[in-house]
C-alpha cells in the first residue's frame, strides 16, 4: 500500500548539513519540491532554537521547530511554545557539580541563553559553531533556573563513562544521549526527539505513520521509533543505521534530497 508522508522532519548536523556546515542546492530544491507538493518539513534538532533558526529561514519552513533534541517545540514567528520539558534543578545541579569533578567543559541552557562559568576552548568552539554567543555566570549550581538542557563537553571515553555512571544514578528521572561523540547531553525523561516530533504531529493533525524522519546520531533513536519511515544517513553510526528503516546516502552525498526523492517525489 502506497503511503502519502505528510510530514518530514530532519535532523541538522549530520543530516541535513554538509561537512562545512551548509545547506547544498540539491538538498534545497528537493526540500523546496517536497514542500510545493503539499509535504510538510520541520527540522528536529538537539540545537538550541536559535541555533536552528537561520536554516529554517533559508529554507524558508514555517512550521514550529523542534529544538534541544525535543525539550522545546515552538513557532518562530509568534513565539507559540506548543511543548516544552525543563530538567528539574536538582539534577541539573547534580550534574553540573559531577561534571566539574571531572573538568568537563559545561553547556547551560535556559530561555534560549547559552550559560558558561568559564569560557574554554571547547565552549568558545561551541559557541563559534553554533552561532550562539556565551553568557558567562559566577555559578551554574546557584542558578534558580530549570534548564532545558545541560551538554557535557569531553573526550568520548571519558564521556561514555560519565554517562553509564549517570545512567545508573539517575535512572529514569533523566534523559541522557550523545548528538556527537564529544558531546554529552541531560535532559528532562519526556524531553526527546520523538516526543517533541508526537506533539508537533498531534498539532498538525498528523497521524505517525505518515510522518518520515531523517538522522544519523543516537540522539535521533527516539525519533526513529516514532516515525512511519525512519531513514538513517549513510554516515550515521552503526547503531543508528540498524534501528532505521532505510539507509540514505550520506551528508557529502546529499542523502537527505536522495531519500526525498525515492519516497516522496517519484511516488
Amino acid at each position: 500500500m502506497k503511503i502519502t508522508f505528510k510530514l518530514v522532519a530532519l535532523d541538522i548536523d549530520g543530516t541535513l548539513l554538509n561537512k562545512e556546515r551548509r545547506l547544498t542546492p540539491e538538498t534545497k530544491e528537493a526540500i523546496r519540491r517536497v514542500r510545493e507538493r503539499g509535504t510538510e518539513v520541520t527540522l528536529c534538532t538537539g540545537r538550541m532554537f536559535r541555533a536552528a533558526l537561520p536554516y529554517a529561514e533559508e529554507l524558508e519552513l514555517e512550521l514550529p521547530l523542534i529544538a534541544y533534541n525535543g525539550g522545546l517545540v515552538m513557532q518562530a514567528e509568534t513565539k507559540e511554545i506548543l511543548y516544552r520539558r525543563s530538567l528539574p534543578g536538582i539534577y541539573a545541579k547534580q550534574i553540573v557539580r559531577a561534571a566539574r569533578e571531572k573538568r568537563f567543559a559545561i553547556n547551560y541552557y535556559y530561555e534560549d541563553r547559552l550559560l558558561v562559568e568559564e569560557i574554554n576552548e571547547a565552549n568558545r568552539l561551541y559557541a563559534e559553531w553554533s552561532k550562539v554567543p556565551l553568557e558567562q555566570v559566577e555559578d551554574l549550581v546557584e542558578l534558580p533556573y530549570e534548564p532545558t538542557k545541560i551538554l557535557v563537553m569531553g573526550n568520548p571515553e571519558e564521556l561514555d563513562v560519565f554517562w553509564a555512571e549517570h545512567r545508573e544514578l539517575l535512572g529514569e528521572e533523566v534523559y541522557i544521549t550523545k548528538s556527537w561523540s564529544s558531546f554529552l547531553e541531560f535532559l528532562h525523561p519526556e524531553a526527546t526527539k520523538g516526543k517533541g516530533l508526537a506533539a508537533l504531529a498531534r498539532h498538525l493533525g498528523i497521524e505517525r505513520g505518515e510522518v518520515m524522519c531523517m538522522g544519523d546520531s543516537f540522539n535521533d533513536l527516539e525519533m526513529f521509533a516514532y516515525a512511519g519511515l525512519a531513514i538513517a544517513m549513510g554516515n550515521a553510526d552503526e547503531a543508528v543505521k540498524k534501528a532505521a528503516d532505510y539507509i540514505t546516502g550520506t551528508n557529502e552525498e546529499n542523502g537527505v534530497a536522495q531519500a526525498l526523492e525515492k519516497f516522496i517525489l517519484r511516488q
